[in-house]
């Protein structure tokens, strides 16, 4: 197991997400990208714990991903299968599982501030978290993709579905953009990663 996450994880993560792995008897799967997802938790009919990571994901990512997949494992141990997914029970025990984690010595500079104002509260996925999100996509593998809020008004975008995109004016946090084939207008995160099709100069 150790050598499987020295493929994926910081180095200084290893030792201690291994124990965590060992401590709650997790069946730890690496598996191919999920596009609406980066891990899983499943208690199997047996009763083993399994938990899927996306192998694409950058080493500081991985690793948050692996310890939300634990805190679902031990925070349903320790207060019940009825509690929320991701309620306040979990809230407590992804904070407290990953505070060990919030160093310099496995995190690198420019995250630790966004991670820990993240954790002050964290969310359902680290992808709703914009500023947290750019953050990590700077250690992505470079792609051909860019983020909404980096295109400019009235660009064509599209979505790794093949569905295709205006981008309009941001409303609070979020983007107003309308579908191109049937007019329907959605809301996008500002962190939402598609592929830039036309610019189109912002008409005033």
């Amino acid at each position: 197991m150790d050598r499987i996450l020295q493929k994926y994880l910081p180095e200084r993560a290893i030792a201690p997400c291994l124990k965590l792995i060992k401590t709650n008897k997790v069946h730890l799967k690496v598996v191919n990208e999920r596009i609406t997802r980066h891990g899983d938790y499943r208690l199997l009919p047996g009763g083993a714990h399994q938990i899927t990571v996306n192998a694409n994901l950058n080493p500081y990512r991985f690793l948050i991903t692996l310890i939300h997949e634990i805190a679902h494992l031990v925070a349903f141990e320790a207060y019940g299968r009825r509690i929320k997914p991701h309620g306040k029970e979990w809230k407590n025990t992804f904070q407290y599982l990953m505070l060990p984690f919030l160093r310099p010595e496995i995190f690198p500079s420019t995250l630790l501030p966004h991670l820990a104002k993240h954790f002050r509260n964290p969310k359902a996925s680290s992808s709703t978290d914009a500023r947290l999100a750019i953050a990590l996509k700077n250690y992505d593998p470079p792609t051909d993709n860019t983020f909404v809020y980096e295109l400019p008004i009235g660009s064509i975008f599209r979505l790794y579905n093949g569905r295709v995109f205006k981008k309009g004016n941001r409303k609070v946090k979020r983007y107003e953009c309308i579908e191109v084939q049937t007019g329907r207008l959605y809301l996008f995160q500002p962190n939402a990663e598609v592929e830039l099709l036309k610019e189109f100069v912002h008409e005033k």
